[in-house]
Order: C-alpha cells, then structure tokens, then sequence
C-alpha cells in the first residue's frame, strides 16, 4: 500500500510539477497581481474621466449630467457656440505649451506601444492629452471618451509594470490589461472588454493573457458598477424579430452600416489631410474647429460632446426620419472637423452615435413598405450601432459581444453577426483596414505587412554589433563596398546580407561614418528566427 501511494506520489510529482515550475518561472503570479492593480486602475481612470467631462459641461450648460439636451433649449443660443470655442482656445494653449508636434492620444497609440515600445506612452504625455480630451469634450466638442480613456489606462498599466522585471510577453498582457479594464467599466461589458483587448490590441487570442484579462475586466466592472450603479449605458425598448424573412433587410441594413462607416472614415482621414496642410497657427486651429462644431450645434444641438442621449433617444424611437438623417451628416462632420482641429476625442461613441441613427433612420423606412414584416426601429437602431463600429474599430467580435451585453438578450443573434460582418467586410474592401490602422499606416506602421517583417524593424544593427578585436585593425571606410549604419534595422541588414552574399558586414557611426565593428550573417538569422519564435509561443502559449 506505502509502495502504491510512492508510485502515485512520484507520477503526480513529475507530471505536476513541471508545470508548477513553469507557472512560476513565467511570473505568472506576478502577472495576475499585476493585472488586479491595472483592473482598479482602469476603472478608477474610467470614472475619473466621467466625473471630469459633466463637471466641465456644469460650468457652461449648468448640469453635469450627459441628459442635458432640454437643458441646453433653456440658454442662449450663443452659448452653444461660445463653449466649444472657449474649450478650443484651451485646448491650443495647452497644445502650445504642451509642444506644436504633439497630438492627443488614443487606441491608435496603445498598438503602436504593444507592436514596438516607445516613449510616446509615457504617464506625462497621457496626462496632457487626457486633460486636451477633457476639455474638448466637456465644452462640447463632438468625440468619444473611450479611446482616450483607453489611452491613459494603458499608460498607467505601463507606468505600473515599468517598476517590475517582466518578460516582453506579459509588459504587453498588462498593457492590454488596462485597455480591457478601461473598455469594461466604461460600458459596463466584462466579457467585451476581454475580447477588444485580444482583438484590438494583441492582434490575437492567447491563453496565457486570458486569465489576467478577465481579472482586470472582472475587476473594473464591479467597481464601476459600485461606484455608476448596476444600470445599463443605454435604456433599451422591448424588441424582437418579426420574422426570419426580415434577414435580407438585415444584410441590407449591413450594407449600409458599411456605407455610413466608409463616409465616416472618409471624412476623418481628409479632415487630417486638409489640416496637415492649412498653414493655420496651432493656437487658432482648434479655436475654429470649436466655432465650427458651434455653428452645427444651433440646428443640431444633438451633436454636441459624446452624444449618449441623442443614442439613447433613438433607441427610444424620440426621433423622425428627417431628423435622423441630418444628424448622420452632421455627427459625421462635427467630429471630423473636432479631432481635425486637433482637439481631443475618440471614434468609439460617435460609431455607436453613428450606428443608431443609421439603423434607426433604416428602420423607419422599412416600417413604411413592409409594416407586417418589419421589426421596430429601435431593434435596427442597436444592430445598426454593431455594424458601423465593428466596421470602424475592425472590431467585430468584440463589438458584437458588446451588443449583446449592452441589451441582455441574444435572441437577434443571428441579425447582429449578419449585419456586422457585412459592414466589415465591406469596409475592409474599400479602407483595407480599420481607422486605427489608417492611423498607424499614416505614421509609418504597417503591422499588417506581417509579423516577419514587422518584426524585422524593431531590432537594430547596434544591438547586434560585434566590436573590433583588440588586436584588430579597424578597415578603411570604403563607400563602393556593402556596409550598415549601427542605426539599420535587422530588415535592412538581412537585405544587405541577401544582396552581398557576405558572411559579415563593416558597421558604421556618426555622419562621417567611422567604423566600430561587425555584423554577422548569422546572429542576424539568428535573431530573426528566435524573435518569430518567441512571437509565436505567445499567441499560441
């Protein structure tokens, strides 16, 4: 019997074991602790965010709630212009101050962060561009406050993980952390907290980063719950589907969402273009992008900051068809024109914005040549808030999960992923990929060029420099024969190395080119080679 318990003790032993040590080996415990912190940290960063935006809003428009819409019909009507004026005037004075090349930051820039780490997310730079958000829209400039809430929760996670030994794998896990965190206690949405982490942010799915995922989420939620009260972002109508023959509308309605979501696009991208090229002082710039926003507001008061209750009065079939198309094109404007200015906001609340208007202005049109068969328009309205952002954010899985979440219910299921994937689909022919890789592709990134290449460019020349033996005398810098700059990236060297046929190449420095030593094909290959597979341990680990 002792013998038998033995046997059984040694199998556990070395089947268990391993994988305990493995479990600590990676820092895992570490990890999850970790992941609690960026948890409270996001949800606070999400409140925090919330609180400042209506106590902005309160100095102008008396109320720091976002139902503000009867309130402003109570004031002056040159106080819906003066206030997003006023909020541009800050905004350049701190822009001026803060440095004319900055910008403020958003989803775009977390990628970037988790694709090749950089200064550019530093707790310092986020602050500014949190505070740039902040007064953008609590004086009513037309943007999103996820994405910048996202921005700043992924700074802190980074600020939080900078004061521990981690490897490169988990720096990014924490980093998305915080993302799904942020994403969670603004929208009340754990689960599509979790998946637009993966989605968005890592660019896969991984099970090592799932656990200190949920508990980040998990975590935001329950204090953003405690703190807003266990209340939905929107209050939702009773809806059902009709009848399954209404699934042509809803792959119609898809195709609209993609047409809506491609204009929206659009128009962002030529607001940055016109903007980069308008020899316009950085202090006025955002002035007239307020006083612009101003104008739209007195026919579209509805337009004005984030938009929720202009959402929410759609779901609640408040709003005619005439109405509903209007505020498609000047939603679509005002925001394009608020961060072309360069003020603060994001593109996450003005896809929903966009979604419902369109889904619901779809709705009514349906209603009136098929009323036996068409279901209401608040049930479009929510499909069509899936469709234009999945579309926008390339965020499909995620967004639909949200969807559902949002409203309790998976019973339009099949309408939902009908219309999202064909409004991403779509997109995706005619943009090539989601705003915030436009974003990225703007700046030089391209990740979708592959992880092989993408990869390449992120180790340099320098890191893999061989120095000159002592007894070595350094050649003579000849400009005919193949070299590198120590400033190459391995994609320029293994390029150089393909073309030359040389087993090591002469590296220089400084503009006169001094050499300093050697490259090796070899550790070039090497490097290479142990970086994709370290890529791929950790979306398939």
């Amino acid at each position: 019997m002792v013998l038998g318990h033995h046997i059984l003790y040694r199998v556990v032993r070395n089947w268990v074991k391993p994988n305990v040590d493995s479990f600590f080996g990676l820092q895992k415990p570490k990890l999850w602790a970790l992941a609690l912190l960026a948890g409270i940290a996001g949800s606070l960063v999400a409140i925090a965010f919330r609180q400042t935006i209506g106590l902005i809003q309160w100095i102008w428009a008396g109320t720091r709630s976002e139902i503000y819409l009867d309130k402003l019909a109570t004031l002056p009507w040159w106080v819906v212009v003066v206030a997003p004026t006023i909020g541009g005037l800050i905004v350049g004075l701190i822009l001026m101050v803060w440095g004319e090349t900055e910008r403020p930051g958003g989803v775009a820039d977390v990628i970037e962060e988790r694709a090749q780490s950089s200064d550019r997310l530093s707790f310092k730079r986020a602050s500014i561009s949190t505070l740039v958000t902040l007064v953008t829209l609590g004086s009513g400039g037309s943007g999103g406050r996820e994405g910048p809430v996202v921005y700043f929760a992924a700074a802190v996670a980074k600020t939080l993980f900078r004061f521990f030994e981690l490897p490169p794998s988990a720096r990014r896990t924490i980093l998305a952390c915080g993302v799904g965190a942020a994403i969670s206690a603004s929208f009340n949405a754990p689960i599509a907290g979790v998946l637009f982490a993966h989605e968005v942010i890592l660019g896969h799915f991984s099970i090592s980063a799932f656990v200190p995922l949920v508990i980040a989420a998990a975590v935001a939620s329950v204090i953003a719950s405690f703190w807003f009260g266990d209340v939905p972002l929107f209050l939702l109508p009773e809806f059902h589907i009709t009848s399954f023959f209404e699934l042509p509308a809803f792959a119609l309605l898809g195709l609209t969402c993609a047409i809506v979501a491609i204009l929206f696009q659009a128009s962002l991208i030529g607001s940055d273009w016109l903007n980069r090229r308008l020899n316009m002082p950085t202090l006025i710039r955002p002035i007239v992008g307020g006083f612009l926003v101003g104008l739209i507001a007195l026919v579209f008061p509805e337009i004005l900051g984030v938009g929720y209750e202009a959402t929410s009065n759609v779901l609640a079939n408040k709003y005619g068809l005439l109405l509903l198309l209007g505020l498609i094109i000047a939603k679509t404007a005002a925001t394009a024109i608020t961060l072309g200015a360069r003020m603060g906001g994001g593109v996450f609340s003005p896809s929903l914005y966009l979604g419902a208007m369109t889904g619901g202005a779809f709705g009514i049109i349906a209603a009136q040549f098929f009323p036996e068969l068409a279901s209401t328009p608040a049930l479009y309205a929510i499909i069509g808030m899936g469709a234009v952002a999945a579309a926008v954010l390339g965020a499909p899985v995620s967004t639909t999960v949200m969807i559902f979440e949002l409203t309790g219910s998976f019973s339009f299921s099949i309408a939902v992923l009908l219309a999202v994937s064909i409004a991403t689909g779509l997109s995706q022919i005619a943009m090539g990929h989601s705003f915030f890789f436009w974003q990225l592709y703007s700046r030089g990134i391209m990740l979708e060029a592959g992880p092989h290449e993408h990869l390449a460019k992120q180790v340099f020349v320098r890191e893999l420099l061989v120095p000159f033996d002592q007894d070595e005398t350094a050649p003579e810098f000849d400009p005919a024969r193949m070299w590198l700059k120590d400033k190459d990236t391995l994609a320029v060297a293994l390029k150089a190395f393909t073309n030359s046929g040389k087993a090591r190449l002469l590296v220089t420095s400084g503009p006169n080119n001094t050499p300093i030593g050697w490259i090796k094909h070899v550790d070039a290959l090497s490097n290479f080679n142990k970086a994709l597979v370290d890529k791929s341990c950790e979306e398939h680990g």
